[in-house]
């Protein structure tokens, strides 16, 4: 949907990028925020990276045991009652049942938590697949709803190129951030004087449209460490002032954001049907938003593996915006993208969940998995947008997304089924990310 004001901004040298980054991250959000399981960090790990000119290691969090849940694989909808995880070293050591786990939990006896899944269904961490954070407050409440790893939609001073750095020194602070920096579209606004490299776009009267402009910026974000980038075919849906069927930028434009990008996704903007389009045959990773999206272009993402990640939940809530244009569009939206949501299973191509949360107003990465449900997805499928799916599109579904010995210690706990109702994923009373339980409710 993209209601937010959030054009994007520069960035310094690459060596630089971690420290000056993270201090401006901090200062915007305030050491404040840090939770207690940050301020009591376990001790250093010997060995593990160090931040340049930064005299200590990362951290490692100590065992942690979880223990009596219903353990759900969203690969195979199999479950496995009275299940055992058994997390060490930020990585799952460890799942199954009590038989197959004795070994492991031995191992870690006397030195680990345990986490009492007892009458609670245990899922991997979730994710949600847009987001826009620019604060530590605003990675806390993500985590507080489930979603441990995030691709970001852009933030305004690379702030999310921070929090993806927040995991290896401090965890349980901050999602995996897979950071997209500045998004890049016409205009920068003040996110122009988040680099000193982005002071020549500054004197573009007319905006970023030039390829060799657009390549400029997008090889910027690159540089200051972001991991896919976010552009955009067409203007927002949530600004009443602007027509989101306009175009912003055709083929040639985008081709050259996805050339620039050197093989980092490319999630684009876009709602109509030229912009989704074009942004297809220009070879984007997946689309955004895409309500007017044809079955031409469905048949065309289904064979280039262009995944589509329709933000359903975020558009059906603008039908009550106090703004009679935008709740206009919610109300004629809404059927539309539920319908291309159908069409898009039909055709192949995977749908993946994601919020479009914008700093502190988190949706919940569940409510998205049952709009989705609601569009025509079965719960497992449900389930699947928002771990396995949105895993194999970022690259790291070998470790994200499923509880398999090896993966990152990212857990869920919920207190429903998730393959009897997806709207079970809401129902969130338990969250570990990497290694670090953020949230117990039991």
């Amino acid at each position: 949907m993209c209601t937010h004001d959030h054009d994007s901004l520069p960035a310094p040298d690459a060596s630089l990028a971690r420290r000056s980054v993270i201090a401006g991250a901090a200062a915007l959000a305030g050491i404040g925020l840090l939770p207690a399981s940050a301020a009591a960090a376990p001790a250093p790990v010997a060995g593990r990276p160090v931040a340049p000119g930064y005299h200590g290691n990362a951290q490692t969090p100590p065992p942690l045991i979880v223990e009596g849940g219903t353990i759900v694989d969203p690969v195979t909808g199999d479950a496995i009652e009275d299940g055992v995880v058994v997390l060490e070293g930020g990585r799952i050591a460890a799942v199954g049942d009590r038989a197959s786990t004795r070994r492991a939990v031995a191992a870690v006896a006397g030195r680990a938590t345990v986490v009492d899944a007892t009458g609670r269904f245990v899922v991997p961490g979730l994710v949600d697949a847009h987001v826009h954070a620019n604060a530590l407050e605003d990675a806390r409440l993500i985590l507080s709803h489930g979603a441990t790893t995030v691709r970001s939609g852009s933030s305004s001073f690379y702030q999310d190129v921070a929090l993806a750095a927040l995991p290896e020194w401090a965890p349980g602070l901050s999602p995996r951030m897979h950071a997209a920096g500045l998004f890049v579209s016409p205009e920068l606004g003040d996110s122009v004087l988040a680099d000193p490299a982005l002071a020549p776009l500054a004197a573009l009267s007319d905006g970023v449209h030039d390829p060799k402009d657009l390549a400029h910026l997008t090889k910027n974000n690159i540089k200051r460490g972001a991991s896919v980038i976010k552009t955009r075919a067409n203007p927002r849906a949530g600004l009443a002032e602007q027509d989101p069927l306009e175009l912003v930028y055709d083929q040639e434009q985008l081709s050259a954001v996805v050339a620039a990008a050197k093989g980092a996704g490319v999630l684009c903007h876009a709602y109509s049907a030229e912009g989704i389009a074009g942004a297809v045959r220009a070879g984007v990773r997946s689309i955004e938003h895409g309500v007017y999206v044809d079955e031409a272009t469905l048949a065309d993402m289904a064979v280039r593996g262009t995944a589509f990640t329709p933000t359903l939940a975020g558009l059906a809530s603008m039908a009550d915006s106090a703004d009679p244009v935008l709740a206009e569009r919610g109300r004629a939206y809404t059927p539309v993208l539920q319908e291309a949501v159908r069409a898009a299973v039909a055709a192949g191509v995977d749908v993946i969940a994601g919020t479009d949360s914008f700093g502190t107003d988190v949706m919940p990465i569940g409510t998205e998995a049952r709009s989705l449900a609601e569009a025509g997805l079965s719960p497992l499928q449900a389930l699947r947008s928002v771990t396995t799916t949105p895993a194999r599109l970022l690259g790291v579904e070998r470790t994200v997304g499923r509880l398999v010995r090896g993966g990152v210690a990212d857990v869920v706990l919920l207190d429903a089924n998730p393959l009897a109702d997806a709207a079970a994923l809401e129902r969130v009373s338990g969250v570990i990310a990497q290694g670090v339980v953020v949230r117990d409710d039991a």
